[in-house]
């Protein structure tokens, strides 16, 4: 495995890691306000590029 991969694969358990502050902070029911929103929005585009680096890395 590449340094790349194993960096896409740290870095995408980092942006869950946000992801999942936000869930805690909108329990129980998780309605989530504009800035949350844009926040969640811009973890998944992350989540979706490391996602694409591992598929390149390991599935070449």
């Amino acid at each position: 495995m590449s340094q790349r991969a194993v960096d896409a694969v740290f870095q995408g358990l980092y942006l869950f890691t946000d992801l999942r502050a936000i869930l805690r902070e909108t329990a129980p029911a998780h309605r989530l306000d504009e800035e949350q929103r844009a926040a969640v929005a811009k973890a998944l585009e992350k989540l979706r590029k490391q996602a694409d680096i591992l598929e390149k890395e390991l599935l070449p």
